[in-house]
């Protein structure tokens, strides 16, 4: 299993937007230029992870994107998941997934490639986009917030016009 850019990246802009939970939108700029990303490329995975239910977007001058849960709701393995596909190491391990004779008899590697799978993804459900919040950012948050107009208040001005 290799984890592309999509999936690195993905979590790098999840964590900014947990970083900033609470503080209201922010744009897909934003986010690049804090990651050192392609803003262009962002887009492409925001909207994969709108579309799979992880953030929402906020339209106007000051929209962007927010996360649909909070932090701590939000698993690194979901995440993967809906960028990557499919997290097997093999594919009789994958949902689906066959392996061995035409009886149906698992090959002999299955326990070891099912064992593998299996502590790789509860090792990525162990981990949050909480988790991923580096411990200054709270407190920055905190200064944002009281620079930012709630969250609540932009969303509903954007459903609103």
């Amino acid at each position: 299993m290799r984890i592309s850019s999509r999936g690195q990246y993905g979590i790098r802009a999840l964590v900014v937007l947990a970083t900033r939970h609470g503080c209201g939108p922010t744009q897909v700029r934003e986010i690049a230029r804090v990651e050192s990303l392609s803003a262009k490329y962002l887009e492409q995975l925001l909207g994969r992870l709108r579309t799979g239910g992880l953030v929402r977007s906020v339209r106007g001058a000051r929209g962007g994107y927010v996360l649909a849960r909070v932090p701590e709701s939000i698993t690194v393995r979901e995440v993967l998941l809906l960028l990557e596909g499919s997290l097997a190491p093999v594919g009789c391990v994958d949902e689906g997934g066959s392996c061995g004779d035409a009886d149906g008899n698992a090959c002999v590697a299955h326990p070891l490639w099912r064992g593998l799978h299996s502590t790789v993804l509860g090792y990525l459900d162990s981990f949050t986009l909480a988790d991923l919040v580096p411990a200054a950012a709270p407190a920055e948050a905190a200064l944002a917030v009281a620079a930012a107009p709630a969250e609540d208040e932009l969303v509903a001005a954007a459903t609103r016009g």
